[in-house]
C-alpha cells in the first residue's frame, strides 16, 4: 500500500470517528436553584457589610477577584479587597437590591443597584449614597458561587 493511500485511510478513519462523537453539550441558562443561591448570596454579603465583618465580606470573592470601585484604580485578589473594606468609614446603611440575574453555566452575572450611608469621622452627618452595580460570579467546585468580578458607581454627581 502505497504511502498516500494510507494517508487517505487515516484521514478517512478520523473523519468517520470524529463525525460519530456527540456536538458538544452548550452549558443552559441558570436553574431556579442556581438564581436562588445568588439571591441568599447577596443577601449575606450585605449582612456581612452592615456588621463591618470585612473578612466575611471578602470570603465572598475568589481569591484572583477583580474589585472596582469608583474613582480608583482596580484592586486584585481577596486579602486587597478585605483591606481596602477595612479601611472604609463606619456603615450604618448597605443594600443590594438586584435587578436582574443572568447566566450560563458556570458564569453569571447580577446587575443592581446599592443603598449605602456611612459616618466617616469628623461629619456632622452621615453620608447616603445610591448607586449601581455589575458583578461576575463564578460557581465552584463545591457549587457555590463567588464573586469574580464586582464594579460600582455612584448615582451622585462628582464635586466641583
Amino acid at each position: 500500500m502505497s504511502t498516500r493511500s494510507v494517508l487517505l485511510a487515516a484521514l478517512a478513519l478520523a473523519l468517520a470517528t470524529t463525525a460519530c462523537q456527540p456536538p458538544a453539550q452548550e452549558a443552559g441558562p441558570l436553574s431556579e436553584e442556581d438564581v436562588a443561591a445568588i439571591e441568599a448570596f447577596f443577601e449575606s454579603f450585605a449582612q456581612a457589610i452592615r456588621a463591618g465583618d470585612w473578612a466575611g465580606a471578602a470570603a465572598f470573592y475568589t481569591q484572583d477577584a477583580v474589585f472596582m470601585p469608583p474613582n480608583e484604580p482596580a484592586i486584585q485578589g481577596r486579602a486587597a479587597i478585605e483591606a481596602w473594606s477595612g479601611a472604609s468609614p463606619p456603615i450604618t446603611e448597605f443594600s443590594l437590591p438586584i435587578g436582574e440575574i443572568d447566566g450560563r453555566g458556570d458564569l453569571a452575572f447580577v446587575r443592581g443597584t446599592l443603598l449605602i450611608t456611612i459616618s466617616p469621622e469628623g461629619t456632622p452627618e452621615p453620608i447616603r449614597d445610591t448607586g449601581k452595580y455589575v458583578v461576575i460570579l463564578r460557581r465552584q467546585p463545591d457549587g457555590t458561587w463567588l464573586a469574580a468580578v464586582d464594579i460600582f458607581n455612584s448615582d451622585l454627581p462628582l464635586s466641583r
